[in-house]
């Protein structure tokens, strides 16, 4: 299918997702049961730790945090109980959010297996950098950073699938890329509001590439976070920032400065190797 521009593109995708045409990610049953299971507050640590028990696979992952240098356990932790109450229910929601992301990073064709693990790599450093970056602003929570960093990308995803369906944009990288350089923002708002995501998540996804954004109350956000996360990425890639970071607020809101080195922070090595 020929696609004139990209507004065309962007009305066919949006209206294949309103035919279930093509299917928005979706997270595993379990990581969803957990986060609702929080949320309700009147779970127990057993509980909890029965409900992760239910997706071998994330129980592994969650442990393997749990015991891991980030989370500096003073002995071992040996089942998910003691995970639980060791990290938190707060935190184990967060964490297994963020842990079920890597599933749904799956790619459905070899064609564009390449996109989606460069988009979850950059997510996974994205992430690294806005969790360690948390660390040093006293209202944001560190975890929460990580999830911000995680899923600021996602709208890329259903591109790539709508894409897959069309050879003529999956074969040409330049149109590929233009797309989901412009588009994702917007898909991802769509993804948002699927899974529910609070406020302080979703216009993470819409508005992190927003340079000349401002916050209602002037204070740092997710966002902000992610922003500046997001340009340390790039210019650690030896990538040229597109716009002048002298320029963006963000970093005034984090108390940082545009020249700050935040690669440096302790734990981001230790982040990149978890979820990578």
């Amino acid at each position: 299918m020929q696609f004139a521009n990209e507004q065309q593109f962007l009305d066919h995708l949006l209206d294949e997702i309103e035919k279930d045409r093509i299917v928005l990610p979706s997270l595993p049953e379990v990581a969803l049961k957990v986060r609702e299971a929080v949320d309700q507050g009147n779970t127990t640590a057993s509980q909890l730790a029965s409900l992760i028990a239910e997706d071998a696979a994330l129980t592994a992952r969650l442990l393997q945090v749990a015991n891991s240098p980030l989370y500096r356990a003073r002995t071992e932790i040996t089942n998910l109980q003691m995970a639980v109450m060791r990290l938190g229910y707060e935190t184990v929601r967060t964490l297994m959010m963020g842990l079920a992301l890597k599933q749904v990073f799956q790619p459905d064709s070899k064609l564009l297996a390449n996109y989606f693990n460069d988009t979850w790599q950059t997510s996974v450093d994205v992430a690294a950098i806005s969790r360690a970056m948390a660390t040093l602003c006293q209202d944001l929570d560190t975890e929460q950073a990580l999830l911000a960093g995680l899923i600021h990308q996602i709208g890329k995803l259903p591109i790539l699938s709508l894409a897959n369906k069309s050879p003529e944009i999956s074969k040409d990288p330049q149109v590929l890329d233009q797309l989901l350089d412009s588009l994702h923002t917007t898909i991802g708002e769509v993804i948002m509001f699927k899974w529910n995501f609070p406020k302080s998540l979703s216009q993470v996804v819409s508005q992190y590439n927003r340079w000349d954004r401002e916050t209602e109350d002037g204070k740092a956000d997710y966002t902000d976070v992610v922003q500046v996360a997001y340009l340390e990425h790039i210019a650690a890639q030896g990538e040229e920032p597109p716009v002048e970071p002298t320029k963006i607020a963000a970093f005034s809101r984090l108390g940082l400065a545009p020249d700050i080195e935040v690669v440096e922070i302790e734990g981001i090595d230790e982040t990149r190797m978890l979820f990578s």
